[in-house]
């Protein structure tokens, strides 16, 4: 149900107050007073309001073009792509050509250069583009003299001029233009055979016009071969100095063109490049973030010189639990065979991959028969919980205090559990311990199910959780001990 507020600009506006018209637009552009956002009908309001001040000029004789100009301003907000169909498209059309075609820049003109470019070479919105092919040709007159003359693929070029411009500059169109840029990549036959000519004949100047074209590949192996790196397998050991400052500038404008792309390999040469001391862009944080940017798309090398990086830092670092960031990546490094990782992630993660050697053993053994028994037994919800804890504390070869006192539900990460329970025991410090076996995820996935649906207090207190330890243990022991005895000697047989 509509505000009384928005009701009151309502009707305002529909008395013709401009202000009210105006605010009744931004409320369809933006939900205030819970209005639903319309950006046809904030067009069709300020349309209106255009009038308004058009009428209010003439009447009065004054000049308004300062207030039609902020009206334009508003305007270039309203995203023309979802207008178009609307009663007032064609106010809305011409208002972004005016602001396009101004040679004063400004936000609204930069603004209304992106909108028209994103509606008329955006490959997404090919469907309206056809229909808008159709809603020009029934146009009589145009009032925006510079476009008066052009056709669609015409305007289509304009815009093409307006995407690049806004792609160069700095400003906040700049990432959209550059994306929607690399969705318009030639992919033509002419870019294939410029490649093919590089792969067949180390072509360098088929290589060049490939890398101008926008081929990332192309991008990327210019950028290399400028920085004089040795291959695309790029690692600390076979970067080759450079021989001077000016090949590295080249090296670094073509290798964050394939960055931007999302090659990883670039973002990690990008990296080396920004630690070169002979590079006048040397900059260290820099070069951390372009290896960050490459360990985020999995490059391995990369993943290992972030965890190396957050290990050293792991003092200065806000973290819950010293070293679980670099763990993280480290583990991350391992498993993709980078063969440094694997020092460093035994000094980060314990590691313990066989439970039989653990001192609950047994009882974690019992307490697995218990649960698969456990409507025979009619174990209560607190001992099957307690049944769940010996078995990851086998698996995990937790200490007593652990055992009793680690938040099951939050233990298990992607790669290791966390081991805190600083929350009872200040003093003993958290562990980090790596997941390896199948095994080790089971008893954590059907622990965390049942951990999960459990009310938080059920356990009690450490003294409570001792009590009923001493109890559950007792029984698990006289219970199922023989059975294992048994199970061991036709295992032997």
């Amino acid at each position: 149900m509509a505000s009384r507020e928005f009701l009151k600009i309502l009707s305002s506006a529909r008395m013709g107050d401009v202000f009210a018209q105006q605010k009744l637009a931004s409320a369809y552009l933006t939900g205030e007073f819970k209005t639903p956002i319309q950006p046809s009908n904030a067009l069709i309001w300020l349309e209106k309001s255009y009038i308004s001040i058009q009428n209010q000029g003439l009447k009065e004789n004054i000049s308004n073009e300062a207030q039609i100009l902020e009206l334009w301003g508003q305007v270039a907000t309203i995203p023309l792509m979802e207008t178009f169909n609307s009663p007032s498209f064609q106010f809305g059309w011409e208002v972004f050509w005016k602001l396009s075609t101004n040679e004063v820049v400004s936000d609204a003109q930069l603004a209304a250069k992106w909108q028209l470019a994103n509606l008329l070479i955006n490959p997404e919105y090919s469907a309206t583009q056809s229909q808008l092919v159709d809603w020009l040709k029934k146009q009589t007159a145009i009032s925006v003299e510079q476009i008066s003359n052009l056709d669609f693929v015409g305007l289509q070029k304009l815009a093409k001029q307006f995407l690049q411009e806004l792609a160069d500059s700095e400003t906040s169109h700049s990432v959209a233009a550059k994306e929607l840029l690399i969705k318009l990549q030639p992919k033509n036959e002419a870019l294939s055979s410029l490649w093919a000519a590089w792969i067949e004949n180390q072509n360098e100047e088929a290589l060049a016009q490939a890398a101008e074209l926008g081929l990332t590949s192309a991008r990327f192996t210019l950028g290399l071969r400028l920085a004089q790196l040795d291959d695309v397998s790029i690692t600390p050991d076979n970067v080759k100095a450079s021989k001077s400052n000016a090949s590295l500038k080249k090296a670094a404008y073509w290798l964050e063109l394939a960055a931007k792309d999302g090659d990883r390999d670039a973002w990690y040469a990008l990296g080396e490049i920004y630690r070169r001391p002979q590079f006048s862009g040397y900059n260290a944080a820099e070069s951390d973030r372009c290896f960050d940017s490459a360990a985020d798309l999995g490059h391995p090398q990369a993943q290992f010189r972030k965890a190396a990086n957050l290990w050293r830092k792991r003092e200065k670092l806000d973290e819950k639990v010293r070293g679980l960031q670099a763990s993280y990546w480290v583990w991350h490094a391992h498993q993709q065979g980078v063969a440094e990782a694997k020092e460093l992630l035994s000094k980060i993660l314990e590691s313990c991959p066989v439970p039989k050697k653990n001192e609950w053993r047994e009882l974690a053994l019992c307490a697995e028969q218990a649960l698969n028994h456990h409507a025979e037994h009619k174990l209560d919800l607190d001992w099957i919980l307690l049944c769940h804890r010996l078995i990851i504390a086998n698996q995990f070869n937790f200490t007593k205090a652990e055992l009793l006192l680690s938040d099951v539900g939050q233990l298990q990460h992607e790669h290791c559990v966390v081991v805190d329970i600083r929350w009872e025991l200040p003093k003993i410090l958290p562990r980090l311990i790596q997941i390896e076996t199948i095994q080790q995820r089971r008893a954590l996935l059907a622990a965390g199910k049942i951990f999960a649906g459990s009310e938080l207090d059920i356990e009690g207190n450490l003294r409570q959780r001792r009590y009923r330890f001493d109890r559950v243990t007792q029984w698990l022991t006289s219970t199922f001990s023989k059975n294992l005895v048994n199970q061991e000697d036709a295992e032997l047989a």
